[in-house]
């Protein structure tokens, strides 16, 4: 299992700041993540949780993907990825992630899959206005917090809910659960690298 590289996200994460002409200042206010935490992550001395780069792509109004993989180029339609060679363990103790499709402006949305260990939970705070999340339980069961409510989705069933308010993951079992998470914006960024996005018509 591959393991994030902080030296990697901290260039992606600097990359965005100075293609939008933002100060440190600027970042930390708009993204409620600390200007010294900021900085630690650009110097790649600090590896962030999955809340932190969510706080901090919901204020650079970019996808999540522009902080895990460099700007790829625009190719055909087609493309296969492995799950096996893609997935890695944020900080957060219990989860493992696989960027199985990153985020392209033409299509909208990135694609997930995540894996929890039991007894795990986790709560994520607002993303961006109008992101939608679509999960789809592969294996076991999750709890979802939707709308201040924990609601059971077993193996086979699927839930979509705004993510643009507080939710959450909770795997009450003492099993592994794998899910996928289809993530969709309402913004188009012109650049998933950072430059400042636009909203969608």
């Amino acid at each position: 299992m591959k393991s994030i590289s902080p030296v990697d996200t901290g260039k992606l994460l600097k990359t965005i700041r100075h293609d939008l002409g933002w100060s440190l200042d600027k970042t930390a206010a708009h993204t409620g993540v600390s200007k010294a935490m900021l900085g630690q992550i650009e110097r790649g001395e600090s590896t962030p949780t999955v809340a932190t780069l969510w706080k901090i792509a919901t204020g650079l109004r970019v996808p999540m993907t522009a902080l895990l993989e460099p700007d790829r180029e625009v190719g055909d339609v087609l493309l296969l990825r492995d799950a096996s060679r893609l997935r890695v363990r944020p900080s957060e103790e219990g989860m493992q992630r696989a960027l199985l499709f990153p985020y392209e402006t033409r299509f909208g949305f990135e694609l997930y899959e995540l894996t929890f260990a039991p007894d795990f939970e986790s709560i994520s705070e607002p993303h961006d206005i109008g992101v939608v999340e679509h999960v789809s339980v592969l294996r076991g069961e999750i709890e979802l917090l939707v709308e201040e409510e924990w609601r059971l989705v077993e193996q086979g069933q699927s839930l979509r809910f705004p993510a643009d308010r507080r939710h959450g993951y909770r795997n009450r079992t003492q099993s592994e659960t794998v899910v996928m998470d289809l993530i969709h914006y309402r913004f188009i960024p012109q650049n998933i690298a950072g430059r400042k996005p636009q909203a969608a018509t």
